[in-house]
């Protein structure tokens, strides 16, 4: 399936409920404090995205039972919140989706609950400075695989580990679609898709410590990785505009 490219108003709409999730996420990151609940953040989340008028995309997609992916120290991704309060020391990822008028946004954090350990906080900065490297390093005609190569090789040059068999996606019409985008490269990274002009999509490096390879909890939806140990996740939803990269789910004027 060929990747959408899309036109500039269409980019314009998407903007709407990208700049939304931004602020859920900025929400759930005020929220997040020692003694808060996942729970208690998922509903406040909700509210506040339909109150201004988006739809919470993640509840029902796929079966997954809330608004907001909350993951907790060892889980990586797809957490499903609870009523467990935060204790100081921990390390959360909100992860929030957002659809109106039939356009969507997404984008992720992972945040400190009080004062953290060192380790802790490396393994929340290298996610975010991943993500971030691979911004700045968008370059329109390169494949999306040479920017999976990026990731990977940055990810690894500070000692951690890509998440397997997950990955960053296309997003627009749908929460997924094309282009598959991984944080590690398979097969050869001068092959595959290339970035385009009009292209929107969703990058999100997933760190593991000591092995990416990863199993899911009984819940069916928490993803760890195999090593049992602390891992992160950040996202930012990007368009290419006028051949350059432009996060969407950045909050405007921050």
């Amino acid at each position: 399936m060929a990747i959408p490219i899309r036109k500039p108003s269409e980019i314009e709409a998407i903007k709407k409920p990208a700049q939304l999730v931004a602020k859920a996420l900025k929400l759930a990151e005020e929220m997040a404090v020692v003694g808060a609940t996942g729970l208690e953040i998922d509903k406040e989340v909700e509210n506040f995205i339909v109150k201004n008028g988006g739809r919470p995309s993640f509840k029902g997609l796929y079966g997954f039972p809330n608004s907001v992916c909350v993951s907790v120290n060892e889980v990586i991704i797809h957490g499903i919140p609870n009523n467990i309060p935060f204790k100081e020391g921990d390390i959360v990822g909100f992860d929030i989706g957002v659809e109106i008028d039939g356009w969507y946004g997404d984008a992720a954090i992972t945040v400190p609950i009080g004062k953290v350990d060192n380790k802790s906080q490396e393994i929340i900065d290298v996610s975010r400075d991943t993500l971030y490297h691979m911004i700045e390093n968008i370059k329109v005609g390169m494949r999306f695989k040479q920017l999976s190569k990026i990731a990977e090789d940055y990810i690894t040059s500070k000692g951690y580990h890509p998440l397997r068999n997950y990955s960053g996606h296309g997003i627009g019409r749908a929460p997924h679609e094309e282009p598959q985008i991984l944080n590690y490269v398979e097969g050869k990274p001068n092959q595959g898709d290339k970035i385009k002009n009009g292209m929107v999509f969703c990058l999100e490096p997933m760190i593991c410590q000591e092995t990416g390879e990863s199993d899911t909890l009984e819940d069916g939806w928490s993803v760890v990785s195999l090593d049992g140990k602390r891992g992160s996740h950040y996202e930012h939803q990007i368009a290419i505009v006028n051949n350059k990269p432009v996060i969407l789910t950045e909050l405007k004027g921050e």
